[in-house]
């Protein structure tokens, strides 16, 4: 816990305490964060940041009604051991953004044929999506 890995954009339109609720999700998803883990204090994160520490608190808390963290009176926040639910809520999060993006490409008349190319090329890691005009 000595490296903090918490960071943040200060000049972000994403307000503070969603980014450090979005970090702590990315680093325990990836596996930095193990469950029973002791994440950064409130202390420690406003030193590190030199922000708010009642941002920080406010990210904490919405983390720990999510069930991505525990607290434990007098001892710190920890990583919930729960992180198969955190892989299911990011799934649902995809497929949501996904079936967005699919909608808008409908609504734009792109064809379904190029929509699944470019499915196909982001699974078989051929992803060089640069020139979308050879995908319509």
């Amino acid at each position: 816990m000595d490296n903090i890995t918490i960071t943040v954009d200060l000049r972000s339109r994403i307000p503070i305490y969603e980014q450090i609720i979005k970090k702590v999700k990315e680093l325990t998803l990836a596996g930095s964060f193990k469950p029973d883990e002791q994440i950064p204090s409130i202390r420690q994160l406003t030193q590190h940041l030199g922000i708010n520490p009642n941002t920080i608190q406010k990210a904490y808390a919405e983390l720990e009604r999510q069930g991505v963290i525990y607290t434990l009176a007098g001892r710190g926040a920890f990583i919930s051991g729960e992180t198969d639910r955190l892989i299911e809520l990011k799934r649902e999060e995809i497929l949501k953004d996904v079936e967005a993006a699919v909608g808008e490409a409908k609504r734009y008349f792109i064809p379904k044929d190029s929509v699944d190319n470019i499915v196909g090329k982001v699974y078989s890691n051929n992803s060089k999506l640069s020139n979308s005009k050879e995908l319509i």
